[in-house]
């Protein structure tokens, strides 16, 4: 008989009772360090305070109210986002997907009431995740993903990850958009270099194509700076955000240039969910927190703490790592073709810690980005003794 609630998903044999900070506790009193964070979500880890007190809060005056009636706590949030960045305007929903469908909603409509309908082609990258939808699944174009639902949603067009002269090739008459994760996450915690952001950036503008950067990962503090792309000192015209930016509670955002929203007019969009009282009221308390003077500084020097003792773990381990990538608390050790990432995470469970598997055979790190230097150094402890719980044997070695 299949369980009541659809196995969809591997899961762990692990359920967590409690948390606090950076630390979760299960049911029967096991303790592990979370170097998960729900996928990049728990930006400020578990039973933050303040964060805590407004979903309360909140919750006790009104939690839904939909948007047929004017929502403040949506309005005070869309502000003070749109004071952090490029955008001039922000739209509400409740995932990465969504956000990203949205998105890829705007740059075609955007196109379309210029004039050029026929330019509603969306160039990905090889190894992007962009969310379970039908439209993001395309926008990812992995044929795992992709198995048994039918053919692809049209208007999507892959290419290899970090190539301006594939770009370039791509780019033709019926190009809306460039979409661009900063750092894949689920494709290998691959960060895109600084100098390609910048090419893309300029690419996007000799061809009269949109940017659509998906923020939805490294977005709300991660990657050191509030938003990722913010390191290569460009702008996007249009990005989606979720995750982090709701500290755990589901939110999500498009974000958006004044020449891109203005299409998104009453009637072409919309979530009956999307930018609620109670996930508004989260999303600002998440704000408060990360705009607090000298958070952001704080992530960056813990990052690079953390960095530089994942680069010392690599040098220690090298018939288990292959290498170490990412950015900011975004980061991943790529592990050699003897060990898979599957069996690190389990090894990682073992000695008291979590993480989360990503493409290329890489284990994936992002914490909360309220951990210390010494939660950090406790990471890199436990990762030290799961590498030698991987690490082969000879007569293993031998085997293979």
């Amino acid at each position: 008989m299949i369980p009541a609630l659809m196995p969809t998903y591997n899961r762990a044999d692990l359920a967590f009772e409690r948390g606090e900070g950076a630390w979760l506790w299960t049911g029967d009193g096991r303790r592990f360090l979370d170097f998960g964070s729900g996928i990049a979500t728990a930006s400020l880890g578990h039973a933050h305070p303040h964060l805590v007190q407004a979903i309360a809060e909140q919750a006790a005056r009104v939690m839904h109210t939909s948007n047929l009636y004017r929502i403040p706590q949506a309005e005070k949030l869309a502000a003070r986002l749109v004071e952090t960045c490029f955008a001039d305007s922000v739209f509400f929903c409740n995932s990465g997907a969504e956000a990203n469908e949205g998105m890829i909603k705007a740059v075609r409509k955007y196109h379309a009431e210029n004039g050029h309908p026929e330019r509603n082609v969306t160039i990905c990258f090889e190894g992007a995740f962009h969310g379970r939808t039908l439209a993001t699944l395309a926008a990812t174009g992995n044929e795992k993903y992709l198995a048994g639902f039918g053919p692809p949603m049209p208007g999507f067009r892959h290419i290899p990850f970090g190539n301006m002269n594939a770009l370039r090739d791509a780019i033709d008459g019926t190009a809306a958009a460039v979409m661009l994760e900063p750092v894949q996450g689920e494709g290998g915690v691959r960060p895109a270099s600084l100098d390609f952001l910048r090419q893309v950036r300029a690419a996007c503008d000799e061809f009269g194509v949109l940017l659509a950067l998906d923020e939805v990962q490294t977005g709300m503090g991660r990657s050191g700076k509030l938003w990722a792309h913010q390191w290569a000192g460009i702008e996007p015209d249009v990005m989606s955000s979720a995750k982090g930016i709701g500290g755990g509670f589901p939110l999500g955002a498009i974000l958006a240039k004044e020449k891109v929203a203005q299409y998104l007019k009453a009637g072409t969009h919309g979530s009956t969910y999307g930018g609620n009282p109670l996930a508004c009221a989260a999303g600002n308390a998440v704000l408060d927190v990360v705009l607090a003077p000298g958070f952001l500084d704080g992530v960056d020097k813990v990052a690079r703490h953390l960095w530089r003792g994942l680069l010392a773990l690599a040098q220690r381990h090298p018939t288990v790592i292959d290498g170490v990538q990412g950015a900011g608390l975004l980061l991943g050790i790529k592990l050699r073709p003897e060990v898979s990432n599957g069996e690190a995470q389990n090894a990682a469970v073992a000695e008291g810690l979590l993480t989360v598997a990503a493409g290329m055979n890489v284990l994936r790190l992002a914490p909360p980005l309220i951990i210390t230097e010494a939660e950090a150094e406790e990471a890199l402890r436990l990762l030290d003794r799961t590498m030698l719980r991987i690490t082969p044997s000879a007569a293993k070695a031998a085997a293979k």
